[in-house]
């Protein structure tokens, strides 16, 4: 009687720890890693919380440092998910990019300044030290404070583009990181200019920043110009993947793009991306 419970044992014994086991592993925090782009990162941060809310075994970490950086750590296999506002280039088509929303780089200085636009030449100009009076350009007889990104920021690479610059000729004053420190340095120096994105601008704007967007080339920098096509410097914000995004990875992109966070996109005046 009792050898034949001792197999009956056994087999109990070995089904409680396997089902001890399948908890563990469903109970498991999955923990995703996002780097990259400083413009991106405040709006998937929002998303990540959201998407948390719903999945409360994933954890989500989020951390700028460019959209270089983005690039890098995907590919290295540090981070998850990269952040990247620009288009990818031809040399990076090994990766996968998921659009969550467009955006624009807009061009701004101190509310005080009483320059309200500029056009492309004129930008150019001031940049490479041609210009270094406000006057000039139809503002106070003042000396300019020129503000340019560091490597590595695509705001800084669609910028040049923009004004068909290299790096090297630009003159700047001072050089900044993200969009949060070009704003206060315009901020603090009401003789600076500087470009950051349009989003973050309009978002400290409506908070109560002074600062202003200039109009470039005679279009209005706003999320309407943007959204519509008319305004001269745009991109898309993405989200990109060193494979085919699988698992708790597809399912957050999938998030990001869905019209759940369409709402979170539009706080931070940004436009959303047709995933149609």
């Amino acid at each position: 009687m009792i050898k034949s419970i001792q197999p009956l044992l056994l087999n109990l014994f070995c089904l409680i720890i396997w089902a001890i086991c399948l908890t563990n592993v469903n109970a498991a925090p999955q923990r995703l890693t996002v780097t990259g782009s400083s413009t991106v990162a405040p709006l998937v941060g929002e998303i990540a919380r959201r998407f948390e809310s719903q999945h409360p075994g994933v954890r989500i970490d989020v951390q700028t440092g460019g959209s270089s950086r983005g690039i890098n750590d995907v590919r290295r296999g540090i981070a998850d998910i990269g952040m990247v506002s620009r288009a990818l280039k031809p040399n990076e088509n090994d990766l996968y990019a998921f659009s969550i929303a467009l955006d624009g780089i807009g061009v701004i200085v101190h509310a005080i300044n009483p320059v309200v636009s500029l056009n492309r030449q004129q930008i150019a100009d001031i940049y490479t030290g041609k210009v270094t009076y406000w006057k000039s350009v139809g503002g106070a007889d003042a000396r300019i404070t020129v503000v340019n990104k560091a490597e590595g920021r695509s705001t800084l690479e669609l910028f040049l583009d923009y004004l068909q610059l290299k790096n090297s000729a630009v003159k700047p004053h001072i050089i900044i990181g993200d969009n949060a420190q070009g704003i206060k340095t315009v901020i603090g120096n009401p003789q600076a200019i500087g470009y950051v994105s349009i989003g973050a601008a309009a978002h400290e704007v409506q908070r109560g920043a002074p600062i202003r967007l200039l109009s470039l080339d005679g279009v209005t920098a706003s999320v309407e110009n943007v959204q519509n096509g008319t305004f001269p410097l745009s991109r898309p914000l993405n989200l990109i993947t060193s494979r085919e995004p699988q698992g708790v990875i597809r399912a957050f992109i999938e998030f990001a793009r869905s019209l759940q966070v369409h709402h979170l996109i539009e706080a931070h005046y940004f436009v959303p991306a047709d995933t149609e």
